[in-house]
């Protein structure tokens, strides 16, 4: 992998010559990781006019869970305890014979810019912007296989879930349950707190789980996702408790399972992400629940569960090959429930076969 984080590193370097930046530092953890192999707590990665550091506060953790090192890269410990490895970077920067350095200002806090300048006055401050999160949009094969490991995880954990008892158990048991599954099944941990969505809370984005009791006759909306090596990705479904489903909803669930067949099918390389939002949110509207209907459709996963690309009604540009991405519509209504159905795939050319499904569990409307 170290050619991979070196290949990783040029490509930005290059970004930061093209604008006038002899070095840059990068402080947002994800984006660390992605260009040294790990972020160990509070670390910062210095990309400098000689020499690439890792500044970090203390020894890096040895856990595989959180990323090994690229062993081309200098690990830099600051000597005492309290340092801020950023501010040592600016001063490593400065050593380096760099005149500027480019920060991520939508990360770096008003404090440490602060620190920045008065520690090093002669280095010139400017904005790297997301140049590290769009050179992260696009994934190689071995971030996919990774994205693939967590969902086969989560899919497992789901699955296990669907054969045990639920009636009578509280969401937030579930939710408990689910994440123990992820972990026993070989995820790092949950990609994210876990939703489980019951009766009238049903179909709601990001629900958090309460003391409410599962029932006969509800629906149960899941949504929960795994972390393997960093990566992280995710899957929801709906079900209803009990042996018939009432009309109302066999009705709403097909409903938003044309929607998501609608936003799956759309994505290909080239593809407009604007597109793919109004491909699944068109079905929802036009059957009248507009008002309903979640800001996005879907976003880009990785080492951050909602990265670039937003599918959403406003986004600005288009699909790439190996782009994985969620789609995930939903109608919520007040008081009654709701449906969402959730999937992560890797958006690929027709010819490969079209967008490859990562989370395979079945969406026909079961009855548990």
């Amino acid at each position: 992998m170290s050619e991979v984080y070196a290949a990783r590193r040029t490509r930005l370097r290059e970004r930061c010559n093209a604008v006038g930046s002899t070095s840059a530092l990068i402080s947002r953890p994800a984006n660390v990781r992605y260009l040294a192999g790990a972020a160990p707590l509070g670390a910062v990665l210095l990309l400098g006019k000689t020499e690439d550091l890792l500044v970090c506060s203390g020894p890096p953790d040895d856990r595989p869970s959180e990323g090994r090192p690229d062993e081309a890269l200098r690990v830099h410990i600051l000597p005492g305890a309290g340092g801020d490895p950023a501010v040592a970077a600016g001063d490593l920067a400065a050593a380096q014979g760099g005149d500027s350095v480019a920060v991520e200002e939508h990360h770096l806090t008003v404090a440490r810019h602060r620190a920045l300048r008065s520690v090093v006055p002669r280095l010139r401050l400017t904005d790297l912007g997301g140049a590290v999160e769009q050179l992260r949009i696009i994934k190689d094969e071995e971030e996919i296989s990774c994205l693939r490991i967590g969902a086969e995880i989560a899919d497992q954990a789901l699955g296990e879930l669907l054969e045990s008892i639920l009636v009578g158990r509280t969401e937030r048991h579930l939710a408990l349950e689910l994440e123990r599954r992820l972990v026993d099944h070989g995820a790092d941990g949950p990609a994210f707190p876990t939703s489980v969505a019951t009766g009238p809370y049903s179909g709601r984005r990001a629900h958090r789980p309460t003391d409410r009791r599962v029932e006969e006759g509800d629906f149960l909306s899941v949504c929960l996702g795994a972390t393997y090596r960093g990566y992280r990705c995710e899957i929801g479904r709906t079900f209803v408790i009990g042996t018939s489903p009432a009309d109302w909803q066999i009705e709403l669930y097909d409903l938003v399972f044309a929607a998501q067949r609608a936003g799956r099918e759309a994505l290909a390389p080239g593809a407009a992400y604007r597109d793919v939002d109004r491909a699944a949110r068109q079905v929802l509207d036009s059957a009248g629940y507009a008002e309903a209907l979640p800001v996005l459709t879907g976003h880009g996963v990785g080492l951050e569960i909602e990265e670039d690309p937003q599918l959403a009604p406003a986004a600005m540009g288009k699909l790439d090959a190996c782009v994985p991405v969620t789609v995930e519509p939903g109608v919520h209504l007040p008081g009654r429930g709701g449906v969402r159905i959730d999937d992560t795939l890797v958006v690929r050319p027709e010819a490969d076969g079209g967008p490859e499904l990562l989370t395979i569990t079945t969406k026909e409307l079961l009855a548990l």
